[in-house]
């Protein structure tokens, strides 16, 4: 992101097309000449077009984020949120969403797998499930089975089969589970509410975040636990905010890597959220376009048409 902006282009005009496969048509017949990230089950037609080029502008990729509120019932019990993060298999996220193994990766590593501070989980946790000790926790906890409210965003392509896949592993690992459809402008709005999730409230969601914001303890917003200014979920841990502090301030490498580990393993023995899986996507472009940048985000400048 550093260095010179300059613009090649008078201008850029930013569509809005809601049906990915209408933003594929207007690619190849020339009306646009950019998508940003087309949905994965499209990149087989791109590649097929000699007028069309893919372009790996954030090689880095993303990480979907399993996310529960810890201010309400059930998930204000860190048993039971534990329990939940015993449920998950990643791959049965990436298959659901991505399909293609050349697209995603399995990794225990919330802080991105082949990068400096990345440490698997241990025991398998967040790669494959265990659900007797699911069941286990949930009866230590008390769970009442009262349905966990899951929210599912339908219209995020990539988001939209996670929900799912986690109703059928919760359920597996002894959970009830209510999945409310909407769109994401209203899991924006909802996952704002802090009442009760059977009075308009929550208990999950999911999200995905780019890589390059999650390659360490401060620059990854889902690690912060300093409750009501935490991201949305709220978790409140003081021992979290003692070590993430701990590693702003350590010059030392190899102790800020062992501070890193210490984080992430904090982050699980709390069930602080839940890291499900890697993913990658090309962006696609008309052959005249030239200069797309390698970038977090896509960035405009340098780009030119010939």
């Amino acid at each position: 992101m550093a260095g010179g902006k300059v613009a090649k282009v008078d201008r850029v005009e930013i569509i809005e097309m809601t049906d990915p496969q209408q933003q594929v048509n207007a690619l190849i017949a020339g009306e646009i000449d950019m998508i940003e990230q087309p949905p994965h089950d499209l990149i087989p037609i791109m590649k097929a077009d000699k007028g069309v080029q893919l372009v790996d502008w954030n090689p880095l990729g993303q990480q979907f984020i399993f996310r529960m509120n810890h201010t309400v019932a059930p998930f204000n019990n860190p048993k039971i949120r534990l329990a939940a993060l015993y449920c998950i298999r990643q791959e049965d996220y990436l298959k659901a969403t991505v399909g293609e193994p050349e697209y995603y990766k399995v990794s225990g590593a919330a802080f991105v797998g082949g990068t400096p501070y990345a440490v698997d989980a241990p025991n398998g946790m967040m790669v494959k499930p265990d659900f007797e000790k699911s069941k286990a926790l949930l009866k230590e906890a008390g769970y009442d089975g009262t349905p966990i409210v899951l929210l599912q965003s339908t219209t995020l392509p990539v988001l939209t089969n996670t929900a799912p896949v986690t109703k059928a592993l919760l359920e597996q690992g002894g959970f009830k589970v209510d999945m409310q459809s909407m769109d994401w402008q209203t899991v924006v709005t909802r996952r704002t509410k802090r009442e009760p999730a059977n009075q308009g409230g929550w208990n999950i969601f999911h999200t995905f975040a780019i890589s390059a914001d999650l390659t360490n303890p401060i620059a990854n917003s889902y690690m912060a636990a300093n409750g009501d200014k935490a991201w949305f979920g709220w978790p409140n841990d003081s021992e979290m905010e003692k070590l993430r502090d701990a590693f702003a301030k350590e010059t030392d490498p190899a102790k800020a890597k062992t501070l890193a580990a210490s984080i992430q393993d904090r982050a699980l023995e709390t069930a602080q959220y839940g890291w499900i899986g890697q993913w990658y996507g090309p962006g696609a472009a008309r052959k005249n376009i030239k200069g797309w940048l390698k970038a977090p985000v896509p960035v405009m400048w340098n780009i030119e048409k010939g």
